[in-house]
């Protein structure tokens, strides 16, 4: 069968939510390994504008009372959490000799929000297209790992919904993989994992901001205009008319639209892209994550975090 009447049929198949996103993601994955991708660039491009227009349709099903409280807990976790990282992934980076450019994506990527941050920050580094494939790369591989595992361990520890929703956002890189297993787990848990993953991505301004003051690159910066639409859409759910089912619709088309999302981000995950991330950069965004993931699993189940 012809490659590009397999990716439609799987992309259409994973907008239909008949499947689930862990699911969409591993027929993302497979098709990635299998074939050569048809249309790569189009699909990375179109996976950024549905995760950000899924973010936003989804605030039309949350409180925004549940997102301040959420939101002002979430955003002091997340600045001793990112500023932890950073530093954690420095050491680990000068420990396994990994590339300088290399090892500050990973740990930006690990710290804030996966591929938005590498994202935001690489052109300011002025990053190769090898060092930016490579550090998306190792955070991509670790975000479809976490989608599948982090619910299951949440289940085996006994995590409340709004213990597993702390985790969820704290310790997985990417807003997709965190609003989808948070998604898997119950809808307390989506609506604090978004919330408190938002909050963390907020931080892509000023830690992009400080880059560019360092390097004295005049880059521009990059600012996440889709959280503030999401804050808004939160707004008008809870002041505005109150349309049950309309509100319901729009939550629906960002579950469904999440799920698309995932499908194209594991497609990106080639042959290719295994090979080039290389073993180095990858220990380094193995060993952080689990490090950043236990330190705040440990501190969320011991109370010290909590909303």
């Amino acid at each position: 069968m012809n490659t590009k009447i397999i990716f439609f049929l799987l992309l259409i198949l994973s907008a239909t939510g008949f499947i689930s996103p862990p699911i969409a993601l591993c027929a993302g994955i497979i098709f990635g390994l299998a074939f050569l991708h048809p249309f790569a660039t189009d699909s990375r491009a179109l996976a950024r504008f549905l995760l950000q227009a899924s973010v936003v349709a989804l605030g039309f099903g949350m409180n925004l009372h549940e997102v301040l409280k959420a939101g002002r807990s979430g955003f002091l976790y997340t600045t001793a959490g990112i500023a932890f990282a950073l530093i954690a992934g420095f050491l680990i980076g000068k420990l396994l000799a990994v590339s300088g450019v290399i090892s500050y994506l990973i740990s930006t990527g690990t710290a804030i929000c996966g591929g938005s941050a590498i994202a935001a920050v690489g052109p300011i580094l002025h990053a190769s297209d090898e060092e930016m494939a490579v550090s998306l790369g190792t955070v991509f591989i670790l975000n479809s790992i976490a989608l599948f595992i982090f619910p299951s361990i949440g289940s085996a520890l006994h995590l409340s919904q709004s213990q597993f929703g702390l985790w969820a956002a704290l310790a997985i890189h990417d807003t997709s993989s965190v609003v989808g297993a948070g998604s898997r787990y119950g809808s307390e848990a989506l609506v604090i994992a978004t919330t408190v993953k938002l909050a963390r991505a907020l931080w892509i301004v000023p830690l992009a901001l400080a880059t560019a003051a360092v390097r004295h690159s005049k880059s521009k910066i990059q600012i996440p205009w889709f959280i503030f639409l999401f804050c808004m859409a939160a707004v008008i759910n809870t002041y505005g008319p109150q349309e049950p089912r309309l509100s319901q619709m729009f939550f629906q088309l960002g579950r469904l639209g999440l799920t698309v999302t995932l499908f194209l981000i594991g497609t990106g995950i080639s042959r290719a892209t295994l090979k080039e991330v290389g073993w180095r950069p990858l220990a380094q965004g193995v060993l952080l994550w689990i490090l950043a993931g236990v330190t705040s699993l440990y501190f969320i189940r011991s109370g010290w975090i909590a909303l």
